[in-house]
């Protein structure tokens, strides 16, 4: 009964190409989630269709165990797009008044304002008057304006400054705190390392992976350990154990690239090499990413 949204053996196609082909999962309240892929993958079509913009050629969606399009699930979302379009002829006061005014339960202007950095100067420009950052801050707080339990964010933080990023995060979590199911798409992979409970990566319109991050990068990324150690030591023991994938030096330290951490650890102690000021590195989601997705064909 937790489930916020829900897709079922979904598949979209437009000219008999499929953007989207047979992709089932499901997202349970307070959950945040980051889809992520390739351009061409998928993402944008299945978040379109979560929000009921498109509908699928086959399968099923439920968002709070409804269609997308019911009032009674609108009431219940927000969205924030890439592309930023705003009313002319109004100031962003009014337009905010106007947005709230749709809502059963709105959040007041000044929880917007907290939220979203909105300054007093952004509440009374004139919509076609304000700059690229003030209409993203002005099409965060429209995204909060109705107090959402389902957020949805597509590639937020495009043309934001490092300010402006970090704040819009640093609000995210406190969304997340308070029990708001997030979903986002990003391009910035460490975003999705720092904000996301869980990854959905799609690669040719199915789903590749699905886990935490820290599970993503484990399973596919290559770990390593690092150390330092006396120059004239000989690494060559190193090389027999198959547990060890690569070895190479980097600055002042010595690096080696495995499957298999603990192991390499014990090694270190066996042969006896004087390592010292050893660090365990996991995988990085940049990796994984490369990995999972490498030989993508773009579908749309």
């Amino acid at each position: 009964m937790n489930k916020v949204v829900s897709l079922k053996n979904v598949t979209k196609s437009f000219q008999n190409k499929k953007a989207v082909n047979d992709v089932s999962f499901s997202i349970k309240k307070g959950e945040v989630v980051a889809i992520l892929g390739p351009n061409g993958a998928g993402k944008t079509t299945t978040i379109s269709m979560i929000l009921g913009l498109l509908t699928p050629t086959a399968g099923e969606i439920k968002l709070f165990n409804h269609q997308p399009r019911e009032k009674q699930v609108r009431e219940k979302i927000g969205v924030m797009l890439q592309e930023v379009s705003v009313m002319p002829g109004l100031k962003v006061r009014e337009i905010l008044e106007l947005i709230r005014s749709y809502y059963p339960n709105p959040l007041s202007l000044q929880e917007l304002v907290t939220l979203t950095g909105l300054t007093e100067n952004d509440l009374k420009t004139m919509a076609e008057k304000l700059s690229g950052g003030q209409k993203r801050r002005l099409s965060f707080a429209l995204a909060l304006a109705g107090n959402p339990e389902l957020i949805i964010f597509d590639e937020p933080t495009v043309g934001m400054d490092i300010t402006s990023r970090n704040r819009f995060w640093h609000t995210v979590k406190v969304l997340a705190e308070q029990g708001k199911t997030i979903i986002f798409s990003t391009h910035y992979l460490q975003e999705a390392d720092d904000a996301a409970e869980r990854i959905l990566l799609f690669k040719d319109g199915g789903i590749v992976a699905d886990g935490t991050p820290e599970q993503i990068k484990s399973r596919i990324s290559k770990q390593s350990v690092s150390f330092k150690v006396d120059p004239e030591a000989s690494l060559e023991n190193l090389y027999l154990h198959p547990e060890i994938n690569d070895i190479f030096r980097k600055n002042d330290r010595v690096y080696i690239q495995t499957n298999n951490t603990d192991k390499v650890l014990e090694l270190l102690f066996q042969e006896k090499i004087g390592a010292r000021e050893i660090q365990i590195e996991g995988g990085k989601l940049e990796e994984a990413f490369k990995q999972l997705t490498s030989g993508h064909k773009e579908v749309i």
